[in-house]
């Protein structure tokens, strides 16, 4: 079907054209405690095609895209791309030049070897060396491995395909106490299995849930450090992601200068964020993004200061920006002190989030505390309920980074990050 489609598009007189083939070899496994409750193993196919129509007199261009069934008939396939290319024509963008073929484009990219059931083998030896006992314990767990062949190809050119895996764990996690029990969810995503990771995080969840059991009312604290420990910290750090792109700079929507500092008078650790092409174990190593851009190492801040925007194919041309692509790969470099210095004083970890979230437009910050530690000299209490509250705007001020790293799938960053002056709201 993927031959009939690209040969009906070069037929259709469309200004240009995109399809995306991604094939994937899925194993599936469901357990319950540590017992197979079934298992499937599953081959998928995808088609996204996307046409783009010049509009009156190539003062506008639109695009339009939908997925074509690999099961279809060549005339399903004819009347949707019909379709496609009328549905272009309602969308007024102003003009700009697709991804054109490059060197990289040229070169043959070595196709990545994905042992699928030794991958699953790995995470499921992984769940049963885990250090349960009789009141923590696992209560369910769902494995999927997939091996990805992702081809796209262009009217321009363009014919990439790479292999890569993509593996992701799904564990609930039980804590009793007294006749009261509590659950916590997990959910896991890398490139094959990180065994070592994944057991520390999930021993460190079994005492979480233990913890949330024995928790106290979290007191009002008014203004506090906050640490992040856990992966809620990656928000804070898309945030910084998400402020150098294209279309928020376009639109306004960032205020972020390149070579201007995000903040004056930073006091506290300053930010070197770089889009990487791999790194180690991450689920998205592609050579290329969704629209065929080459993916590249970047520097998108460094120390705090904006280097470059980078985006989609759009707002990147209408901003004049050369090499640009989406990025996939995240690492933020770590900052001045040692997990042990940040961890001295008083200061509330927060562990449990209900919802964390931060705002990409204002710097907004918000979260609803399920379970929190609150270190206050040589005592540490745990604490739930209440909320935290602020704005990046502030924070990014004074804001200190351990030098130790850690990695969340396609995100590496540091292992502790402290905000100060949070207001928390405690419920006493």
């Amino acid at each position: 079907m993927l031959n009939t489609i690209i040969s009906l598009l070069k037929k259709s007189g469309v200004h240009a054209w995109e399809v995306a083939n991604t094939k994937t070899q899925d194993w599936e496994f469901y357990f319950i405690r540590h017992e197979l409750d079934q298992n499937r193993v599953k081959q998928v196919e995808h088609i996204n095609v996307r046409v783009y129509q010049l509009i009156e007199d190539g003062k506008f261009m639109g695009s339009a895209s939908a997925e074509i069934a690999p099961t279809a008939t060549e005339s399903e396939a004819q009347a949707l791309i019909d379709d496609l290319a009328y549905r272009a024509t309602l969308v007024k963008n102003l003009p700009y030049t697709l991804q054109p073929v490059t060197e990289a484009h040229q070169a043959r990219r070595e196709q990545a070897k994905v042992d699928v059931p030794r991958i699953a083998r790995d995470f499921i030896e992984t769940m049963t060396r885990l250090p349960e006992t009789a009141t923590e314990d696992v209560n369910s767990y769902e494995i999927f491995v997939n091996k990805i062949t992702r081809r796209f190809i262009t009217s321009a050119g363009i014919d990439v395909e790479e292999t890569y895996p993509s593996g992701m764990i799904e564990v609930v996690v039980n804590a009793r106490k007294g006749g009261h029990e509590i659950e916590l969810y997990r959910i896991y995503r890398s490139g094959t299995c990180d065994a070592e990771g994944l057991k520390k995080d999930l021993s460190r969840t079994m005492q979480y849930g233990k913890d949330r059991l024995r928790t106290i009312p979290t007191p009002a604290l008014g203004k506090a450090d906050v640490l992040f420990t856990t992966s809620d910290a990656c928000n804070i750090y898309e945030y910084f992601v998400k402020r150098t792109d294209a279309q928020m700079a376009y639109r306004k929507m960032s205020d972020w200068q390149i070579g201007t500092p995000i903040a004056e008078d930073i006091r506290g650790d300053r930010v070197t964020v770089t889009a990487l092409r791999e790194l180690e174990n991450s689920s998205c190593n592609q050579a290329f993004d969704g629209e065929g851009a080459p993916i590249r190492d970047t520097v998108l801040l460094r120390d705090s200061v904006p280097q470059r925007y980078l985006g989609n194919r759009m707002f990147s041309f209408y901003l004049g920006l050369e090499d640009s692509f989406i990025p996939s790969n995240i690492a933020v470099e770590g900052g001045s002190h040692t997990e042990a210095e940040l961890r001295n004083g008083r200061y509330l970890e927060v562990v449990e989030f209900s919802d964390f979230q931060v705002d990409e437009m204002t710097g907004d910050i918000f979260g609803e505390i399920r379970l929190a530690y609150w270190h206050d000299g040589d005592q540490v209490t745990p604490v739930s309920g209440g909320s935290l509250s602020g704005s990046m705007l502030d924070f990014v001020k004074e804001m200190y980074l351990s030098q130790e790293t850690v990695q969340y799938n396609n995100l590496r960053i540091p292992a502790l990050t402290l905000l100060k002056n949070v207001t928390v709201t405690g419920i006493q």
